[in-house]
Parts: C-alpha cells; sequence; structure tokens
C-alpha cells in the first residue's frame, strides 16, 4: 500500500449466484424436496402437534397450531414462499421435518439456513445431519455462494451447539434483534465460508460413511472430531 492509499478487501469475482430454486436434494440417508401440502401435511402435523411436541415451536416465529387445518393453511404459504425457500426432509418416503434457504442475497453471494424444525422421529439421526449437509452442499457447490449463515435465540442453547457442531463459526450476538411472540430476542450469529467448506464438508462425509457406525448404530468417530 502507497502512502495515502485506503485499505481494501481483495478484489473477488463480483458476479452473482442463482437463486436456489425448489429442487430434490437425495442423500443416503434423507431426501429434502419441495413441501407438497397434499402429501405432507397430515404427517408433519402429527409429527410436530400433540403432548410434549409444543416445545419444537418455542423459538419459532410461528405456530404451535390449534388445529390440523390452521397448520395447513400456513402450510400452504411455505410451500409457496421462495425466500424462504422450503425444503420437506424425507425419510422413508414420509415428511419428519423441514429447513430453508432464506435471506437470499445473490449479489453478495450470502444465504441463511433456518426455519429448522425436526419431529423427534427425525432428532439426533444421521438424517439429521445429513440434511444440513445436503443444503450445505447444494449451497457452495451447486450455486457458488461464499457465505452461509445460521440465526437463531440466543437463549436457544439446542440450536447455539448445533450450529457448533456442523461447522460453523461463532460471530456473536445481536442484542434486541427482534421481537417474536411477544418478547424481545437477542439473536445469536454463526457462518460458515467457501474457504470453510472444503473441510467442512470432508467432515461431513466421513461422518455420515455407514463405516463410521458399529452394529449397534453408535458413531465412532464425533462430527467435530472428524474435522481434525
Amino acid at each position: 500500500m502507497t502512502n495515502g492509499e485506503m485499505p481494501l478487501g481483495p478484489e473477488i469475482d463480483p458476479r452473482p449466484a442463482p437463486r436456489p430454486q425448489h429442487a430434490v436434494l437425495a442423500g443416503h440417508y434423507c431426501t429434502l424436496r419441495p413441501l407438497d401440502v397434499a402429501r405432507d401435511a397430515a404427517s408433519l402435523y402429527t409429527g410436530t402437534h400433540g403432548a410434549g411436541r409444543e416445545r419444537l415451536w418455542a423459538y419459532l416465529f410461528s405456530g404451535p397450531f390449534a388445529s390440523e387445518r390452521e397448520f395447513t393453511e400456513w402450510l400452504v404459504g411455505r410451500a409457496a414462499s421462495d425466500d424462504p425457500l422450503f425444503f420437506a426432509i424425507d425419510v422413508g418416503g414420509e415428511a419428519v421435518g423441514w429447513s430453508s434457504l432464506m435471506r437470499i442475497t445473490p449479489e453478495h453471494r450470502v444465504i441463511e439456513v433456518g426455519n429448522i424444525l425436526y419431529t423427534p422421529e427425525l432428532q439426533r439421526t444421521r438424517a439429521a445431519t445429513e440434511a444440513m449437509y445436503l443444503l450445505a452442499r447444494h449451497v457452495f457447490d451447486t450455486l457458488g455462494y461464499r457465505r452461509y449463515e445460521w440465526k437463531c435465540n440466543a437463549l436457544n442453547a439446542a440450536s447455539r451447539a448445533a450450529a457448533l457442531r456442523l461447522g460453523f463459526a461463532f460471530e456473536g450476538i445481536f442484542r434486541n434483534h427482534m421481537i417474536v411472540k411477544g418478547r424481545s430476542r437477542d439473536t445469536a450469529w454463526f457462518a460458515m465460508t467457501d474457504a470453510d467448506w472444503p473441510t467442512r464438508k470432508a467432515a461431513f462425509e466421513r461422518w455420515l460413511d455407514p463405516a463410521n457406525f458399529d452394529a449397534a448404530g453408535r458413531q465412532r468417530v464425533g462430527l467435530a472430531a472428524a474435522r481434525g
């Protein structure tokens, strides 16, 4: 830098990334596909409502719903949306959760994963981890984004732990960031970049390999350990 020049960031390709579209992302343990209200409403309502399942909605912007009809009406809007762009998480032909790509900013090649809900049937399974791998791989390898974000209520300890386990880096707390369901929300920010992705991808693939699990289904190497 010569005398008097201002420091600037490195030059990069300024072309925008493509916007994500509805797609099918197939893995070994699950498939991500567009929400299909006629096919998915009943199973998703059953999986997310009932005794003890109201906690699944505690940190989400909507729900739980008073009836299957109200839930189905809400699901219609989610299926039609392109930002957030929702994916059903399908295991064995049945939707057992959902996630979305959101706050899509193609001109900066930045995108966020959010609106994640895993039913108890999906939680703590190989499919649960693979769903996040499939989305990240789509974002980085197929669409060419450079920054992949994860944000959650700062009080949501499970989501914060999940972000770290999946390889997102904690970037800080945005105080008084939102009002959600009549309560103030501080938001914890996490992100993964295209420079991080090769290491994260290799760890995901090592963890998801069937050889990483014993005959009882127990992992031999944890996901964080697989990153080295």
